[in-house]
């Protein structure tokens, strides 16, 4: 019976190649969804992790993980200084960083932050060590500078027509490693050296005003030297905050201990702050991707259904060109059950086939897609099959089952007679 199979696939090849494609494709299509859908969810989850607190303005709660964790340019509102001065004496607090942004170095974003973000960030350095001065900058581990290597920085980016500062260029002082995410195409500099750069300083409202205006305006076409200020990048840092620092967008946040962090999530949202858990955002819009996922799951289902309609019709018309095959194997004196046998076998064979290439097909996508979003975002996207996605083979399978029953069926009811009659 095998060797019956094999030669009959093998002259049949071009419609078999036809069936397994057909099979192939529609099934890589459900999986390429499911895999790269579950890739984002791990690798956005896993960049939240290395964040415990984002305390900043009040606002989207959606908009300032963004921001502060993945380092998406928006302009958000500021918050006082004075916030920064208190989280620091907080002895509820292991470290607080405020970050700054809005400035960007070859499509690189630079962050203002403190030595300590730094050093924690990454949990060392490839190459090099943290800056120390104002005019030092440290990279993240996909930034593809080296080591001393002069950074010019532009207020907003290329593509907004931003202004390149000429008051200060910063000297690459060392590399983080790898983290997995938005942080390892990072440029980070010190926070007070970006203070600086804008013309703030101790300035408390006026400072803060004016930070909001070059936030705000970020890549504007209009004259913003009056905002710029002359600074010495040889500056020794203080990282001694005082209540008339200048306004910041967000401050990343270290409690000591698990019920710290719930107090402090308390005590910061309300008045004009807000304090989020970066992981509860995100399982808000993992909620919305879920509903995007049902939709792209529905669409993979309706390819899959109008595929096996046409195998369908496909397997109608093969086994009505071989109704003299079957009536001869019949005459010779095969028995119905083998020749159902050897018409199940061989559909299921191919579309079986169709199956594991699609799996195939649709991790190797999922890769692909994976490795482009990683490009662009630095978020490292983990692909991978889990124990769930036997079930979906196992249900492709059956309905594979099925599927070959139907010209098995057809062939099983013809007459010899009939057959050779044809």
């Amino acid at each position: 019976m095998i060797r019956f199979i094999l030669a009959d696939l093998r002259r049949l090849w071009a419609g078999s190649l036809v069936v397994v494609l057909l099979v192939a494709l529609a099934t890589a299509l459900g999986v390429c969804v499911v895999l790269q859908e579950r890739a984002l969810r791990l690798g956005s989850a896993r960049a939240a992790d290395k964040f415990d607190l984002v305390i900043g303005a009040g606002g989207s709660e959606t908009q300032l993980v963004l921001s502060s964790v993945f380092l998406r340019p928006s302009p958000l509102p500021l918050m006082p200084g004075e916030v920064l001065a208190r989280l620091a004496a907080d002895p509820r607090v292991d470290w607080a960083a405020p970050i700054g942004f809005g400035d960007s170095f070859s499509g690189y974003p630079i962050v203002g932050t403190t030595v300590t973000l730094a050093d924690k960030l990454a949990g060392g350095f490839a190459e090099g060590k943290v800056f120390a001065r104002e005019g030092e900058a440290v990279i993240g581990s996909a930034v593809k500078l080296s080591l001393g290597a002069e950074i010019k920085p532009m207020h907003g980016s290329v593509e907004e027509g931003g202004e390149t500062h000429t008051e200060l260029v910063y000297h690459i002082a060392g590399r983080l490693r790898p983290t997995g995410t938005a942080w390892d195409r990072a440029i980070l500099v010190p926070v007070q050296a970006v203070w600086h750069i804008h013309g703030l300083g101790a300035g408390g409202h006026e400072g803060a005003g004016a930070a909001r205006r070059d936030h705000e305006h970020a890549g504007a076409d209009h004259d913003q030297h009056e905002h710029h200020g002359e600074i010495d990048p040889d500056a020794a840092l203080d990282e001694n905050w005082a209540t008339d620092a200048p306004g910041l967008p967000a401050i990343l946040v270290k409690p000591k201990t698990i019920a710290d962090a719930y107090k402090l999530r308390q005590d910061y949202r309300s008045g004009n702050t807000v304090a989020v858990f970066p992981g509860e955002v995100l399982t808000n819009l993992y909620a919305t991707l879920g509903d995007a996922k049902q939709i792209l799951v529905a669409v993979a289902a309706g390819a899959q259904a109008l595929v096996a309609a046409s195998l369908v019709l496909v397997t109608v018309i093969h086994i009505g060109q071989r109704r003299r095959q079957i009536g001869a194997l019949r005459a010779f004196g095969a028995p119905r059950g083998a020749i159902f046998g050897i018409v199940w076998l061989e559909f299921f064979f191919l579309v079986a086939v169709g199956i594991g290439l699609g799996f195939a097909f649709g991790y190797a996508a999922a890769l692909t897609l994976s490795a482009m979003v990683s490009q662009t975002s630095g978020i490292a996207m983990p692909v991978g099959f889990a124990r769930q996605d036997t079930g979906l083979a196992a249900v492709l399978l059956a309905f594979a089952t099925l599927l070959a029953a139907l010209p098995a069926v057809l062939a099983y009811r013809q007459s010899p007679a009939q057959a050779l009659r044809a």
